[in-house]
């Protein structure tokens, strides 16, 4: 059987529109216009950081309730779009015509699937979210906290929704939205042998016309979507990696030292980008793999071992249960929760969509539609929910049943940076455990920046992705940089806000793109795919 790219006559190609110029191999403008539309937010955002923070946080409190129903109803769609398209004839189509063959064995492509669900993210909330909703419980529920002391009637129930609130912004949503990228961005590059970049989604609708300023503008919009979702997952991972080593080794927690520690784990990632994929990134994921997989079993052993199998089954069933109150955005009352914590999630998910989307298209040639789906939406999913479970777990036995509050004081007093820490410092070994935490959180750094730079550099190299290194040597630059203003600028705070900021107009982006997705689909289906 053949395995080969597909080739349509559609006249596109990757890199057709490219200038080479002083070594480089950009597309003309997409490069440009997101180059110097970075350099000057840089600029601007270095030159006023007070005003600039104050302006993100204004934009983000905006866009979080005005526009919340923009993201609640997009995510929904993402997730029942993927259902539909699961279950019925569509799911029969496969990602590179119907002779195709996967590429990676099942063990290899879940473990991928693994790595691109692991993150910065999982590290730094792991811990934090489940105590952070069980002293807040969403939808109305009755606080497990009264002046201090627990009230014994509402902790089930506080507890329950404290996992089930977790879980729903780590499970089939952000999942969901990443299928929908991944499998447009398949469906164009090797059932229409279209250029490997976000523009190509859009062709069935759009045509050749993705040649011109519309594509263009797609483009740019990925590219600032992915660089800012990048740098807010940069800026939590050198906080956290900081709260660690102040914690340890009594490093100084201040911006200076946050913004050298970006500066040197942005220069480690250089060094991976120019040994190259194989080299580079690749080696480090599987180091970190090993790191990950070591300190979910050191937890899962050294921690409440029972607690933990339990709760993963039951903390998947409240999860569903919870699913439909928790993704309804009518009535709600608890607007903190949604605005918080949901919509920035959806926004940071969609911010991330390219990078992750682009990845898992890369490795999912040959696989039907419904095995896609149904994979890229269950096994990541289930991954989170034991991490969770393990880690978030864990910490509410800690205070509930040995009354030690370190990571609750962590959730009082909102320093989230040290809750993982303070879950660490609870079990036997904490020291080495906290810094296998430290070396995976930096790990994740050096990883998401240089492939998030190759995503980058994809798109603004016209989807040819044997560009020069130097590009992506400039991208990987500027998500060291973007993330360093966005902290000095306003912190964590700024940092979610401009996931938001560049999560939103994407958002409507990629439910266009459910449409062209559904046309590519039926096309396929209707030429016997």
């Amino acid at each position: 059987m053949s395995n080969e790219i597909v080739e349509e006559d559609h006249g596109l190609e990757p890199g057709q529109d490219n200038i080479r110029l002083l070594g480089l191999d950009v597309h003309n403008p997409v490069f440009f216009v997101s180059a110097v539309l970075i350099i000057a937010f840089v600029i601007v955002a270095l030159m006023f950081q007070e005003a600039s923070g104050s302006a993100l946080g204004g934009l983000r409190v905006w866009l979080t309730s005005t526009f919340d129903w923009v993201f609640m109803l997009s995510a929904n769609l993402f997730v029942l779009f993927c259902i539909v398209v699961a279950v019925t004839p569509l799911g029969k189509v496969r990602l590179g015509g119907k002779d195709a063959v996967p590429e990676y064995s099942y063990s290899g492509w879940f473990a991928m699937l693994f790595a691109a669900g692991m993150g910065i993210g999982l590290m730094f909330f792991g811990v934090l979210e489940p105590m952070y909703h069980f002293n807040n419980p969403p939808l109305g529920l009755e606080a497990p906290l009264a002046d201090g002391e627990l009230v014994a009637g509402a902790v089930p129930a506080a507890r329950e929704m404290g996992m089930a609130a977790t879980i729903f912004h780590w499970g089939l949503h952000p999942w969901a939205i990443y299928a929908v990228l991944a499998l447009s961005l398949s469906l164009a590059a090797y059932n229409k042998g279209l250029p490997l970049s976000i523009r190509s989604a859009f062709y069935p609708i759009l045509g050749e016309r993705v040649r011109g300023w519309p594509g263009h503008l797609i483009d740019i919009m990925a590219v600032f979507a992915t660089l800012f979702g990048l740098a807010t997952s940069l800026g939590f991972g050198a906080s956290q990696a900081l709260a660690g080593l102040n914690e340890l080794y009594g490093v100084p927690n201040t911006d200076t030292i946050k913004v050298l520690l970006i500066m040197g784990i942005t220069c480690i990632a250089l060094v991976s980008v120019v040994a190259g994929l194989d080299a580079g990134v690749k080696r480090l994921s599987e180091v970190n793999m090993v790191l990950a997989i070591l300190l979910l079993l050191f937890v899962i052993i050294f921690g409440p071992t029972l607690a933990i199998i339990t709760g993963f089954f039951s903390n998947t069933l409240n999860y569903v249960k919870e699913l439909p109150s928790l993704s309804n955005w009518i009535g709600r009352e608890d607007t903190g929760f949604m605005h918080g914590w949901t919509t920035f999630y959806w926004a940071w998910w969609i911010s991330w969509s390219p990078f992750v989307g682009m990845f898992i298209a890369r490795v999912s040639r040959g696989r039907t539609v419904r095995e896609f789906i149904t994979c890229v939406l269950i096994i990541p999913t289930l991954v989170s929910i034991l991490w969770m479970t393990t880690f978030g777990g864990t910490a509410m036995e800690q205070f509930l049943a040995e009354g030690y509050t370190g990571v609750q004081e962590t959730v009082v007093d909102y320093v989230p940076e040290l809750s993982l820490f303070a879950m660490l410092a609870d079990l036997p070994l904490a020291g080495v455990s906290s810094l296998i935490g430290i070396i995976l959180v930096i790990v994740f750094f050096v990883t998401s920046s240089d492939s998030g730079s190759l995503v980058i550099d994809t798109i603004t190299a016209g989807g040819k992705i044997d560009a020069p290194i130097a590009q992506r040597v400039f991208w990987a630059i500027f998500e060291g940089l973007v993330a360093i203003v966005l902290l000095l600028g306003g912190g964590l705070a700024a940092l979610q806000a401009g996931a938001i900021a560049t999560g939103f107009p994407f958002a409507i982006l990629l439910t266009v793109m459910l449409y062209s997705t559904f046309k590519a689909l039926r096309h396929e289906r209707e030429v016997g795919n």
